[in-house]
C-alpha cells in the first residue's frame, strides 16, 4: 500500500489520489482541449479497477450527452479508454 493509503481510516471512504491529464481533439478545424482526472483509489470498490478516468467535458451534447470516462487495473487502461471515448462522439458545445 501506498504511504498516503494509510490516512484512510474506513474503506467506505473511498481515498484517492488525483492525476491530471490534458489532450487536444481537432475538429472540424477548432482546437478543444479536454482535461482528464485519474482516481487512483487505495481500496476501490471493484478490486481489479484501482483507476477511474474521467474528462472534463462532454461529447455528444446535441443527441444524447456523453462523459467520457474509463475504468482499469493500470492508469494507462484507465487514461486509454477515456481517450477512445473523447475520440467516439464529436464535440457539440
Amino acid at each position: 500500500m501506498k504511504e498516503w493509503g494509510f490516512a484512510q481510516t474506513d474503506p467506505s471512504q473511498e481515498m484517492a489520489q488525483l492525476h491530471y491529464f490534458s489532450i487536444k481533439k481537432h475538429q472540424a478545424g477548432v482546437e478543444l482541449e479536454f482535461v482528464i482526472t485519474v482516481k487512483e483509489y487505495i481500496t476501490p470498490k471493484e478490486p481489479t479497477m484501482h483507476f477511474f478516468a474521467q474528462a472534463d467535458r462532454q461529447t455528444n451534447q446535441k443527441t444524447a450527452p456523453y462523459t467520457p470516462c474509463g475504468w482499469g487495473k493500470t492508469m494507462l487502461e484507465a487514461l486509454s479508454e477515456c481517450v477512445r471515448a473523447i475520440n467516439r462522439f464529436p464535440y457539440e458545445g
